[in-house]
């Protein structure tokens, strides 16, 4: 009950390509497992080798190794239900996953490989504050001590701090890229060929967060770095410059199947058309026909109606070819102006544009989607005077990223820094104004909040953003109740804990009596429990539709309409079993204790085999 060990899968693609690479070694228990011989691989992809102390461009930090192999680590954590703070928890597709984002990550992997359209993330800026996501590494004090460099000329050590992640401490960028690094890489994983990835960030990282996005998306699939204007004043007590912008990198998993959205065409834009000579084709407007790129076929003289010759401008020639511009000519696409008289351009037809919209630009104005005063007074207008989140995105910008996506009706986005959770508000916001069915995941570390917002009602992050969910989906359908009657303003509630099963993985040497016949499951855990990590061990949806019903008076759960079956319930006699086989589900699962007695145990197979013998039968 773990996930995938992606180690294990990369050497078994290893292999493949190069079988003579794969060898075998004994691990920490004795045992042998397979490995790579790194000195033969190295062999195999190149004729010199660059290792040592020859010099090469690479991107390296303290503890990359150990990031590197956190991300490819399994998890045996899961995810339990919590009904209660849901909402619709047995319709909605929507989830608010609270936890350590990284091992939700790894959980969410193999269930949505390649599924998820978009992710947006709003990390951590590194601004000095305590670091909340410490995840472990090797790497201890005394061991960073020696390569930290962070003594005086007498040898003293400066930082007795170096927990905090303060721009004192000789681990301040270290630390946020070890807690980056891994997160980017499974996320990666998610997205589908087309997916892409937006990551808000400031100045402290924004150099270092390209070259980790350059190194895990490929810096082929880099598509921009955009500059959203998030203030509108300048901050006058600013100790040298006033800094309005921040950054957003986007990425694409693979840009030769990436697809931009457009922009919807604004009145200020059509407004740039005009039809000064009546002509039937509609409004246009004159582009210019001179091009830097010089070729002699087209440079030429040009006579305008008003018997004026007319040169291609110095250094520069026409961008057509002399027989394609009288092709032009001829079919009234060439403009000398209101006289006759001016240098030639052709007129540009809005009718015949190519794309539907307008191109994006890379500079993102708080006019067009809002700044980060926006983004409070959206929060307040939601929870009245209480301004229980700093720094909200607007969400305006969500919707523009978004756009930017080029999302399909059902596609899903993903946001494993959740925060105030303005992602799940755009989403639901698109959904009713473009009758859509986008689906969201949000992810949060359920970090505790300040004093002032524990007087205020909350005592977590994640409690904020949950009510503002509530709070943003009311007011949406209220706001519209004649287009929003379907809209999915839920949310189904997921908490990271530990795995259900019980620490009873022994060795046989190690097993007793007792431990044989111990229970394997956690007695603190529910059927619903083990349902949802059972979901994750089938690749099913964590969204995917739950229906309840009493076989023989056992509990039985059906999951994606009988794709799943699960009975956890004791004493399961045989009537459960052939009414559930009769089914003929993809998967059933029982526990290992469920069996009334020893003689349904033995015909339990013989059931199966008479009535679904194709079903996956699992026991926990």
């Amino acid at each position: 009950m773990q996930t995938h060990n992606i180690v294990d899968e990369n050497i078994k693609k290893i292999a493949e390509l190069f079988p003579n690479c794969l060898t075998e070694r004994l691990n920490e228990k004795g045992q042998p497992e397979a490995a790579i011989d790194f000195d033969m691989l190295r062999q195999e992809l190149s004729i010199d080798i660059v290792e040592g102390p020859v010099e090469r461009y690479q991107f390296t930090w303290p503890d990359k190794r150990n990031a590197i192999r956190l991300a490819n680590a399994p998890t045996t954590d899961t995810l339990r239900p919590c009904r209660e703070e849901s909402v619709d928890f047995d319709n909605t597709q929507n989830l608010y996953i609270e936890g350590d984002n990284l091992q939700v990550l790894k959980l969410l992997r193999e269930n949505y490989l390649g599924k998820v359209k978009m992710i947006y993330i709003d990390p951590p800026y590194n601004t000095g504050n305590d670091f909340v996501y410490n995840d472990a590494f090797d790497t201890n004090r005394n061991e960073w001590k020696p390569i930290s460099g962070n003594y005086d000329v007498k040898g003293n050590w400066l930082n007795d701090r170096y927990d905090i992640n303060s721009e004192s401490n000789g681990r301040f960028h270290t630390d946020w890229l070890n807690m980056i690094y891994p997160r980017l890489k499974v996320a990666k994983d998610l997205l589908s060929e087309d997916g892409v990835i937006f990551i808000s960030i400031d100045d402290n990282e924004q150099e270092n967060l390209k070259k980790v996005c350059d190194e895990v998306f490929g810096s082929r699939n880099f598509i921009a770095e955009l500059v959203w204007e998030r203030a509108y004043a300048p901050k006058n007590d600013a100790r040298f410059v006033s800094n309005s912008h921040d950054y957003i990198l986007m990425f694409a998993k693979n840009i030769d199947v990436f697809v931009i959205g457009r922009l919807d065409r604004t009145e200020e834009a059509n407004a740039r058309y005009s039809n000064p000579d009546n002509d039937p084709r509609g409004v246009w407007k004159p582009s210019d026909i001179s091009v830097k790129t010089y070729n002699a076929a087209c440079d030429y003289p040009i006579t305008t109606p008003s018997g004026r010759i007319v040169e291609p401008p110095a250094g520069r020639c026409w961008s057509l070819s002399k027989n394609s511009f009288l092709e032009r000519l001829q079919d009234n696409r060439i403009w000398f102006g209101p006289n006759g008289d001016s240098v030639p351009s052709m007129k540009r037809f809005l009718s015949e544009l190519k794309f539907d919209g307008m191109a994006p630009t890379s500079i993102l104005f708080y006019k067009e989607v809002g700044h980060s005063q926006e983004g409070a007074k959206e929060v307040v207008s939601l929870f009245g005077d209480k301004g229980v989140f700093d720094g909200p995105k607007p969400v305006r910008l969500l919707e523009r990223l978004l756009t930017l996506a080029n999302l399909y009706d059902d596609s899903i986005i993903l946001d494993f820094f959740s925060g105030s959770a303005t992602t799940a508000h755009a989403v639901m916001k698109r959904n009713a104004e473009k009758d859509m069915n986008l689906k969201y995941i949000l992810v949060q570390l359920p970090e505790k909040v300040s004093e002032k917002k524990k007087d205020q009602g909350f005592s977590t992050i994640c409690e904020i953003g949950k009510e503002r969910i509530r709070r943003a989906g009311k007011k949406i359908k209220e706001e519209s109740p004649l287009t929003t009657q379907n809209l999915d303003t839920g949310f189904r509630v997921l908490k990271l804990d530990s795995s259900n099963m019980q620490d009873v993985y022994y060795r046989p040497e190690d097993s007793t009596e007792q431990t044989l016949f111990e229970d394997n499951i956690k007695p603190d855990r529910s059927s619903e429990d083990l349902l949802f990590q059972v979901m994750l061990e089938c690749n099913l949806p964590l969204s995917a539709k739950i229906e309840t019903e009493k076989i023989a008076g056992k509990e039985v759960f059906s999951v994606n309409e009988g794709y799943l079956i699960a009975c956890f319930d004791e004493k399961v006699n045989e009537d459960v079993i052939k009414e559930v086989a009769k089914r003929q589900p993809y998967y059933f699962v029982m526990r290992d204790s469920s069996l009334a007695t020893d003689n349904v145990a033995d015909n339990f197979e013989q059931i199966w085999m008479a009535y679904s013998k194709d079903t996956i039968r699992r026991i926990i």
